[in-house]
């Protein structure tokens, strides 16, 4: 009498080890081609202009309009920079200046603003500390030109339109930079850190500058280059509360000579080579305190 077995339904034979092997280079494949094919096209986003930059800066108006996009054109490059320096009397230079002094006031003393609220909102107790952050959090999310009509309307009850104040005291108030601040401030400062401190008698002060500022100053670089980088790109608050061209940050200034190259085509490859120009102390910047991002890493660690 033979006996023959007859398969389970629903059970399947499991898959040898050299199945589920290739299964998973295939998954992996796709996805890494689809991540570095989404990598590419962003640094794409943001290269390709800066390259077309490059090219354009090359070229007279004649060759802007009568060559590729990326070609060089005839050597016009240092012309079109002279051009940029020695219009009405060197404004340019005064406009860059005025928007490094803007930039670095916001960073440096901006970002301590927002290091010290961040600490404060992280390490001290006090009544209502949850609902103030979260006024915070909700300035995180209204858009900076959503608040220029109301502080031009408070700057002209002060009387600080068209004066150096009307830029300096808002770029002091970064909401996003008290939010990361207080991140930085849980992730880095011990708690037991400053207990010892308090125990050796040092006050809420003197621990925040000795030991929560030194701790935190990986973060607070980085919220200082945040807010570098905000102030000097800034736009519509320096062009609704400045009249006057000597006050102007490069930004506007470049759009005022943008204005100007419909009617004179001749400002079309100074507002090219001035938007180039304004550039470069950016990626500065971003170069030398590279090595703050690193140094976070490690940052308030306990020994």
């Amino acid at each position: 009498m033979s006996t023959s077995t007859m398969p389970r339904p629903g059970i399947s034979a499991p898959a040898s080890p050299l199945k589920r092997r290739r299964s998973a280079r295939g998954g992996g494949f796709a996805s890494s081609f689809t991540v570095n094919a989404l990598l590419i096209l962003g640094c794409a986003y943001m290269v390709l202009p800066v390259v077309w930059l490059l090219f354009a800066s090359t070229k007279n108006t004649a060759d802007l309009y009568g060559t590729a996009a990326y070609a060089f054109g005839q050597p016009a490059f240092f012309d079109n920079v002279a051009a940029v320096l020695n219009q009405d009397g060197g404004v340019f230079l005064r406009w860059m200046a005025n928007s490094m002094f803007y930039a670095a006031f916001g960073a440096v003393f901006g970002g301590l603003i927002s290091v010290m609220a961040g600490y404060a909102f992280d390490k001290f107790q006090f009544r209502g500390r949850d609902s103030f952050f979260g006024i915070v959090l909700v300035g995180v999310l209204i858009p900076n030109t959503a608040t220029v009509l109301p502080m031009y309307l408070l700057a002209s009850v002060f009387g600080i339109t068209n004066t150096v104040w009307a830029i300096l005291i808002p770029v002091l108030c970064n909401p996003f930079g008290v939010y990361l601040a207080r991140v930085y401030s849980a992730a880095y400062v011990p708690a037991e850190t400053l207990e010892a401190a308090r125990v050796d008698g040092a006050g809420p002060i003197r621990s925040f500058f000795s030991l929560g500022l030194p701790m935190m100053m990986p973060g607070y670089v980085t919220i200082a280059l945040f807010q570098f980088v905000g102030v000097w790109n800034n736009f519509m608050l320096p062009l609704v509360m400045l009249q006057d061209q000597k006050l102007l940050p490069v930004s506007v200034g470049i759009s005022i000579w943008q204005g100007y190259a419909l009617p004179q085509p001749e400002f079309t490859p100074m507002v090219i080579t001035g938007s180039l120009l304004s550039i470069l102390p950016l990626l500065v910047a971003f170069i030398l305190l590279q090595r703050f991002w690193k140094s976070g890493l490690t940052a308030g660690s306990v020994k």
